[in-house]
């Protein structure tokens, strides 16, 4: 279809052109004629004598067939060798002005020229083949022409369908990405403006649509760490009740009724628990997995979390204190993850020590980390590692404790230690890189004095003790 319309488009165009060129080329050989006739009447007018017009007619030039023939000069010229006919010679006499008329084998131009009280006519025989000169050569040159803007044209068109079928197919692939749920799908705008356009504004709606994904995601982390912070205050004040057991001793059945009613209570708390917990680790990896690092103000986090966790204290008469969180320092994870990370170790503090156990939070910024590190009066931890460990856990716990910790640190290309603190508990140290912080310079001789100052420390930590009070894990 697309050859056939340029097909036609040239066809239009050289048509007009091929007629145009033969036009000229009649209109010359005619002028010729008119040429050759002007030396024969030029001579008649000075002299009618049969052997000067002979002498003109020869001067005029061409073949034998195409030199003029004089009409009306004398009664034995008018059965000349001309190929007009009485009638042409008539009209050109009555009219007094030159006429071309159609003869056999071509064209015949009349000029008539007035001698005296006569008319005689000039005629110039001018062939088909002087009318005609070059027609197939031009007809063939003409026909290449239009091949080749045919050829162009069918290249050029397709190329341009090419490339807008290619956008449109990038745009159906999009959406059906879209469709189904790839929010990461984008397209490459390509093709006319207007589908280049289409494709600019494509990409916009799924940008658009995975923000609002992970804005939802984080309002789900978020609402799941709030709601696990006064389910901790919930367990505790259970675990405050009196026991649940009903396998020692005689009761009443209202005493019965009560027991059971606290177990329920402290079940369906469990319960809670474990699911927030799987909202918390199932929202946390897919706004990490979409959105990708963010950053936060540790400092605002720590405040935040604090105010929660000092009414709570309050309740509980724990002397509390935090330190370092005036100034806003920076940090490479969201700021949900890292509001869970705090909600984590410091529920522990309020988990395994008893009332009235003293704890601090403290923030600091030095050699291209950020420390959180939390410390307790409590018994401290028995064994750091296990309570590193994932779902390890001897308290009927959901067993992920530090674990939480552990894995925002690593995701801001930290660490979490345990060490022993300066109140006699334990002390949770969380190192998160510092994006503000200037590379430094690695020195081989510097390496050298880190590496023994860390083997001697090494060695120290191996013969550390710690105390036997109420070992716990968290």
């Amino acid at each position: 279809m697309t050859g056939g319309v340029c097909a036609l488009v040239a066809l239009a165009f050289l048509l007009p052109l091929a007629v145009s060129l033969g036009d000229r080329v009649r209109a010359e050989a005619i002028a010729d004629a008119a040429r050759r006739s002007a030396l024969v009447t030029g001579a008649l007018a000075v002299s009618t004598e049969p052997a000067a017009v002979e002498r003109a007619v020869t001067a005029s030039g061409g073949d034998v067939t195409t030199r003029p023939v004089v009409h009306g000069l004398d009664a034995d010229a008018d059965s000349g060798t001309g190929r007009a006919t009485a009638a042409d010679l008539d009209r050109a006499r009555a009219e007094k002005r030159s006429v071309v008329v159609e003869v056999s084998g071509g064209a015949a131009r009349l000029d008539p020229v007035v001698l005296g009280d006569r008319v005689a006519v000039v005629e110039v025989f001018v062939p088909d083949a002087a009318l005609n000169r070059g027609s197939g050569l031009r007809w063939l040159l003409l026909g290449a022409v239009a091949a080749a803007l045919v050829g162009s044209a069918v290249v050029v068109v397709d190329r341009v369908a090419t490339r807008t079928v290619f956008a449109t197919r990038g745009l159906i692939d999009g959406a059906l990405a879209i469709g189904d749920g790839d929010l990461a799908a984008r397209v490459e705008p390509t093709g006319p403006r207007e589908l280049a356009e289409a494709g600019h504004a494509f990409n916009q709606m799924a940008e658009r649509l995975d923000a609002a994904r992970t804005d939802e995601r984080e309002l789900v982390a978020d609402l799941s760490h709030r709601l696990r912070t006064p389910l901790t205050v919930l367990r505790l004040d259970a675990e405050a009740l009196e026991s649940d057991d009903t396998s020692v001793g005689t009761f009443s059945q209202a005493e019965l009724d009560h027991r059971r009613g606290i177990r329920r209570i402290r079940q369906a708390i469990v319960t809670l628990e474990g699911e927030i917990d799987v909202l918390i680790k199932t929202t946390r990896k897919a706004v990490t997995h979409d959105a990708g690092p963010a950053m936060c103000d540790v400092s605002e986090v720590v405040r935040d979390r604090m105010v929660f966790w000092s009414a709570l204290a309050g309740d509980q008469n724990r002397p509390h204190r935090v330190s370092g969180a005036q100034l806003r320092i920076p940090a490479p994870v969201p700021r949900a993850e890292l509001a869970a990370a705090l909600d984590a170790v410091i529920g522990n503090v309020f988990r395994y020590t008893p009332q009235g156990t003293a704890f601090e939070v403290a923030v600091s910024r030095r050699d291209g980390y950020v420390a959180i590190r939390i410390d307790d009066a409590g018994p401290g931890i028995a064994d750091p590692d296990r309570a590193l460990r994932r779902g390890a856990s001897d308290r009927g716990s959901t067993g992920l404790g530090l674990d939480i910790a552990k894995r925002v640190a690593m995701q801001a290309n930290g660490s979490v230690s345990i060490d022993r603190a300066q109140l006699g508990g334990a002390s949770v140290v969380m190192l998160l890189a510092d994006p503000e912080a200037t590379p430094r310079q690695v020195n081989r001789f510097g390496l050298v004095g880190r590496m023994a100052r860390d083997s001697r420390d090494q060695k120290s930590a191996e013969r550390r003790r710690w105390p036997r009070r109420r070992p716990t894990d968290r």
